[in-house]
């Protein structure tokens, strides 16, 4: 340890400086954020400088991503479901009777504050949603829990659709991860709020750098890049 650290760690400045922390990070992770923005306009969907944020405006990515896959069979796997909704749209868009759909939460809510959102936020009481379709299956828990044993059996034969729709950057962080040994060149994932900086966007950032064999493209985003979608566009050999 150099002189200069230790005369810090005796002075205590992680104390001194604490309160400035937070912020120092938040406006580190904006201009990160901000610069990935710049280098990444010109997409195939994009609606920023748009006013305000409309929350029905994120199927327009949806949309584009469907007439991309044209009813081809696929593998959807969501996390963080909750009630449903974008599944249900999905199955509406997609009807091959091969395709099929796994919706992964656990109905409880957040299991930690996000931003203003508090813990249990989103909560459904712990009740699964019913849905008819015999091709989707529900699996209620956290991801840590039910994702590793859920891939043993997952056969991984078809082009995936991934929405990463859990909010907090420890959840997404994990998905992305465990999920790293499954991704194949044309699966799509989709970050439902990528521009919340300290959560999906860093996970992003940090799946990146974790795995820089795996390629990944963005080519629409929507809700001034909230929800922004990406293809696996190469996968070299692992370092």
């Amino acid at each position: 340890m150099t002189p200069g650290k230790y005369a810090l760690y005796k002075l205590s400045a992680h104390k001194i400086f604490r309160p400035l922390t937070d912020r120092l990070f938040k406006v580190l992770h904006f201009l990160r954020f901000a610069q990935w923005v710049e280098e990444n306009q010109q997409l195939e969907y994009n609606d920023f400088r748009a006013d305000g944020s409309v929350y029905k405006r994120r199927y327009n990515v949806h949309e584009l991503i469907a007439a991309k896959l044209k009813d081809e069979p696929i593998h959807y796997l969501e996390f963080g479901v909750a009630d449903c909704e974008t599944l249900l749209w999905w199955i509406s868009q997609n009807k091959h009777p091969e395709s099929l759909f796994f919706g992964f939460d656990t109905f409880t809510g957040l299991p930690e504050d996000w931003g203003h959102y508090k813990k249990g936020t989103f909560d459904l009481q712990g009740v699964i949603p019913t849905v008819a379709d015999k091709r989707v299956t529900l699996i209620k828990g956290l991801f840590q829990e039910t994702l590793f044993n859920f891939l043993k059996t997952f056969p991984n034969d078809k082009k995936k659709f991934i929405s990463l729709d859990a909010d907090l950057y420890s959840a997404t962080l994990f998905v992305l991860t465990t999920l790293a040994p499954w991704l194949r060149v044309g699966d799509i994932l989709v970050f439902d709020e990528f521009s919340a900086q300290e959560h999906e966007y860093l996970a992003y950032t940090h799946f990146c750098k974790a795995f820089p064999h795996i390629g990944l493209k963005a080519f629409a985003a929507a809700n001034n890049y909230a929800c922004v979608a990406f293809e696996v566009i190469s996968i070299s050999a692992a370092p």
